[in-house]
């Protein structure tokens, strides 16, 4: 089931807000991710935080390789911080990581 029209209006004004230059077909997924039924009891903004970090992660970067690779997701996590804050910076978000913050 999707958001109800109320969260799917703040999803996009989120979205929209964090990403201004992010190609349709990722904000596509971000968009759908943040409107996920594990996400509904987040505010919209941090469901699209969240939703971004993980797309850019698992398809920008080599995250998944490390995971294969036998890193943990804390160690593979922190060797992909440049990389998503490169893409994140190309799609000129309003936010990028901090790798001093917990738990991204």
């Amino acid at each position: 089931m999707s958001a109800p029209t109320g969260r799917r209006r703040a999803i996009a004004k989120a979205l929209t807000a964090l990403l201004p230059l992010a190609p349709y077909a990722d904000m596509e997924k971000i968009r759908a991710d943040a409107g996920s039924v594990h996400m509904k009891s987040l505010p919209p903004t941090i469901a699209v935080w969240l939703a971004t970090i993980a797309h850019v992660r698992h398809v920008h970067t080599d995250y998944e390789k490390l995971l294969a690779e036998g890193y943990d997701r804390d160690s593979a996590r922190f060797f992909v911080i440049g990389r998503t804050n490169e893409v994140l910076t190309r799609w000129r978000a309003t936010r990028l990581l901090d790798e001093d913050e917990e738990d991204q």
